[in-house]
Order: structure tokens, then sequence, then C-alpha cells
């Protein structure tokens, strides 16, 4: 592949979105790339992915402007449409993704990062949605995760309509990111959380991962109840025996199998 590359370490993948003279903008071609990299990951091997930016400047800069600049509206939808069903795919991936964020992440690069399950970045990190600038709104879920993660409208549609850009200190504030480092420990510290999430149980981090996502958009009686189907799921997996095992045999060392 030209734009994307993927390696893996053990149980941990990682995807680097690879154009840097681009600032890694995402174009229709990353986008296909990245999509057919997801398809390929080995589901049964890997147990935590790590999305990340060549280079120490961009994490993702945005979608690619010379691209979108002389689209008509049928093209802008399908283009729109594209990068939605692949960042739906990463949100609803069955292991976790953490986001790597290596500096800019705007729009189309801030929408991506918003798709994973965790952030984390540098101290050089620059978030925003500059789209309306361009004369375009978000099309890639930026004017729908951006409120439901840091748990305001009124900031998220300030941060949209201003156009303004956000530091790092500012993202962990509003709680945009998780942690932030200096950009020579992001990807060991990444990779540190990514190892520690792959020696958990799988089946009962996948379990985790879908009754958090699918139990936000159901009411909690009917969330306590997919959570309920989800952890009397786990006892039929040999994960559990092993894990329980271990804690009363006062046993460090676990061996899950994804069984």
């Amino acid at each position: 592949m030209t734009n994307v590359r993927y390696e893996v370490n053990g149980a941990v993948g990682q995807i680097t979105i690879d154009r840097p003279e681009a600032l890694n903008a995402l174009n229709s071609a990353v986008l296909k790339e990245l999509d057919q990299v997801l398809d390929q990951v080995d589901l049964e091997q890997i147990r935590c992915l790590v999305i990340t930016g060549a280079g120490e400047k961009s994490f993702i800069a945005g979608a690619d402007v010379a691209e979108m600049s002389d689209m008509n509206e049928e093209q802008g939808k399908t283009f729109g449409k594209t990068g939605n069903d692949l960042f739906r795919k990463i949100e609803s991936f069955p292991v976790p993704v953490i986001a790597a964020i290596n500096g800019f992440a705007l729009g189309g690069g801030n929408e991506l990062a918003m798709s994973c399950d965790i952030r984390i970045c540098s101290e050089n990190a620059v978030f925003g949605q500059p789209e309306a600038g361009l004369g375009i709104t978000p099309g890639f879920g930026g004017t729908q995760r951006l409120a439901r993660l840091i748990g305001s409208t009124s900031k998220a549609k300030e941060i949209l309509y201003t156009c303004r850009n956000i530091k790092a200190d500012e993202a962990l504030q509003i709680g945009l990111v998780s942690a932030v480092y200096p950009i020579a420990d992001l990807m060991t510290e990444a990779t540190k959380m990514a190892m520690r999430i792959a020696g958990q149980a799988p089946i009962a981090i996948r379990n985790i991962k879908k009754a958090v996502n699918e139990g936000l958009d159901m009411t909690i009686d009917k969330a306590i109840d997919h959570e309920i189907g989800l952890f009397g799921a786990c006892f039929a997996s040999e994960d559990q025996k092993e894990g329980m095992r271990a804690f009363l045999e006062k046993r460090k060392e676990k061996v899950f199998k994804n069984k």
C-alpha cells in the first residue's frame, strides 16, 4: 500500500497514515487503503489497535481540500458517506482502537480520532473543525461525535462555529483526549496502553466495548439489560474460568485464549 502502513507487535496492531508530504491528509486513496487494512486485521491475534500519523508534525491534517475543491453535490455526498462508513467501522471495530495523535488533528483528522475508543496526544497536538471556513460542514461525523464526547453542546458548537484550533492542554481539559505526553514518549505510551489492554481477557474487552457503545443509544433500563446479557455471555468462555481461577490461586500469570 502507498499511503497506509500496518505493523504487528504481538497482540497489538499499529496503523500509520503515511502521507507526510500532505500532512497525512485524507483523500479517497487513503480512505480506501485504511478500509482494506482494517479488513486484514487478524482478530484471533490482534487484541488492540493503535492509529497514528507518520512524522512528528501531523496526525491527520484533515480531508484533502485539493481533492474536494471541484466536487459537486453528489460527489460530496459520496465522499462524506465513504468517510462516515469507514469511521463507523473503526468505532464499532471488535477490538479497542487507540488514536495516538502526534500533531495536527484537524477536520477529518479530528473526526477519525473521535471514532477511536481512546485518544492520547503529544504536547504539540492541535485539534479543530475548520470546515465552515471552507464553506462546508464537517462531513465525517464531527457534528455528531464532538458534543457526545465532550458532554457539552455549547462548547462543541463554539468549536464548530468559530473554526478555532484547540491545543493539547484544552483538549485534555474538555475531555477530547485522556492524556498528553511529550512527542518523544507518545508512541511508547500508546504501545504500553495497548499492551495492557491486550493482556486482559479479549472476549470481556469486546463485550465492554459493545456495552458502552451500544448502550449510549438505549434507555438506561435497556442498556442495563444489554449489559446483563453480555456479562452472562462471558461465563460461557474459557477465559472467564482462567481469569477467576488465577485470582483464586493468587496467580499473576494468566493465559487468555480468546475462547
